[in-house]
């Protein structure tokens, strides 16, 4: 059995090729290893997707892409205890995904910016979307 190997036009006979051995496509290897993303990012990126990986923090997102609100209002909404809200707001806060203001005695919550409305919007439209 034969591959053809359409960027360089020529018939490679299967298992003559390794990957440890060979690069098929140089070119596009290098342009994109200028691309890839570090370790730093990259761990950065999967702790953003972990804390989505969690249903309550999800629908913490939801309630604060509706507007800003105090703990006890995120708790009243979404039937949980206030504690567990504030842990909850605690990882998300760590992660830049909301902020906080104070007004008087009460903190309220919000995402913290258009960046984290657009990541969840999209998320939804792309769940939504089936």
């Amino acid at each position: 059995m034969k591959n053809i190997n359409l960027k360089q036009n020529t018939l490679i006979e299967a298992g003559e090729i390794s990957c440890e051995n060979h690069v098929i496509d140089r070119k596009h290897v290098e342009s994109v290893s200028k691309q890839l993303l570090n370790d730093t990012a990259a761990i950065e990126l999967a702790e953003l997707y972990r804390a989505l990986g969690d249903g309550t923090r999800v629908k913490i997102l939801y309630t604060l892409s509706l507007g800003e609100f105090c703990v006890c209002d995120i708790s009243s909404l979404l039937g949980m205890s206030s504690s567990a809200i504030s842990h909850q707001l605690r990882i998300l806060r760590s992660l830049r995904l909301v902020k906080n203001r104070r007004a008087g005695r009460v903190i309220y919550y919000s995402l913290d910016d258009e960046h984290v409305v657009r990541l969840f919007e999209e998320g939804l439209k792309h769940i939504e979307h089936r």
